[in-house]
Order: structure tokens, then C-alpha cells, then sequence
């Protein structure tokens, strides 16, 4: 019974050691490709852009160069006055020189953003290419640290479940038995 037990309790820390390698596998290639410049996940924080986006998803982002974007199209940008990236429709572009004006507005908003946002016409600017729903809550609840933390915790309880040791079989307590045995016993047994 227990040896059954152990070989559950291994199967199923193997089965979530698996899905996590998977998860952390995406994770970092995610990192890999923000820290290269390549992709940018942003989570929605409002609903400023519904039923597009709404609050909660998450956003995967690539560069664009700030001369290509269009009226219409979706771009994140830096607030001129918090930083923070802002998703919003484009609502008109205007390249002067080496600067490009973006004005922006929220979808479900009833007036456009209160300051434009001015670029270097030689700079990228994030556009947003995949929606994930609901995927921005999930993540942001997994880096919360009371949540991080009994997470980390039972990943390494995993780890360890993994490690139990299989119980070794009875076979061996039958080889003993055979070779303590007469050779010259088990030709008579089978002689009758």
C-alpha cells in the first residue's frame, strides 16, 4: 500500500515538475525576447479600451517603426508625464522632420488622451499583436509575494516528491531462496 502511495505521489510531482519546466520554458523565452527588444508583455489595467481589451488580459507587444503606424491601429506608448505605456487607438499622426506626433484615444473613452505623444521619427514604438484573455490577472496575482512565495515553497515540496526512492521488489528474496537451494534437491522434485 505504501509503495503504491509513493508511486502516485511520484507520478503526480513528475506531472507538475513537467507542466512548470513548460510554463518556466515560456517564461524565459518571454524574457529572452523583451530583454532583446523583440516582444513587450503588457497587462491591461483599466478598461479604457473595451471591448478590445479589457481589464485583466495580457498584451504581447513587438516594435513598430514610428513612421509606419496608422490611424485606426493600436499603439503602447510612454505618458509624457508618468512614463507608464498607454494602449490606445491612434487617432492621428503627424511626421514632421525627424518627429512623429501620435495622438491617441481609449475606445470605450469619450475624449482623446490630453497630451500627444512625440517621438523620434528613428524610434520603435510597441504595438500590441497577441491578446491573451485574462492571462494579465493571472500573472499579476503569481508576483504577488504571498503568493510567489508558498509557490516556491511547494515547487521545491515537487522536487523533493520526485525523489522518493522506488521500493525494491521481492524478486530478490526469491533468488536467495533458489540459490541456497541443492541443485541436486530440485532434480529430484523434478523427477517424480
Amino acid at each position: 500500500m505504501i509503495a503504491i502511495i509513493g508511486r502516485v505521489l511520484r507520478g503526480v510531482g513528475n506531472l507538475a515538475l513537467w507542466l512548470l519546466a513548460v510554463v518556466g520554458v515560456l517564461c524565459g523565452g518571454l524574457w529572452v525576447a523583451n530583454v532583446a527588444g523583440v516582444a513587450q508583455p503588457l497587462i491591461v489595467v483599466s478598461g479604457s479600451m473595451t471591448p478590445a481589451f479589457v481589464k485583466g488580459d495580457l498584451l504581447l507587444a513587438t516594435p513598430t517603426p514610428a513612421t509606419d503606424v496608422a490611424v485606426g491601429e493600436v499603439a503602447s506608448l510612454p505618458n509624457p508625464e508618468t512614463g507608464v505605456l498607454v494602449s490606445h487607438r491612434i487617432t492621428a499622426v503627424r511626421i514632421e522632420g525627424d518627429t512623429v506626433t501620435i495622438e491617441m484615444k481609449g475606445d470605450a473613452n469619450r475624449s482623446g488622451d490630453p497630451a500627444p505623444y512625440v517621438v523620434s521619427a528613428d524610434d520603435s514604438i510597441w504595438q500590441p499583436v497577441v491578446t491573451i484573455p485574462g492571462a494579465g490577472a493571472f500573472v499579476e496575482t503569481l508576483m504577488r509575494p504571498t503568493v510567489a512565495m508558498p509557490l516556491a515553497a511547494g515547487l521545491v515540496g515537487l522536487i523533493g516528491l520526485t525523489l522518493i526512492p522506488k521500493p525494491e521488489r521481492d524478486d530478490e528474496s526469491d533468488d536467495d531462496v533458489a540459490a541456497d537451494s541443492d541443485p541436486t534437491d530440485a532434480e529430484v522434485v523434478l523427477a517424480r
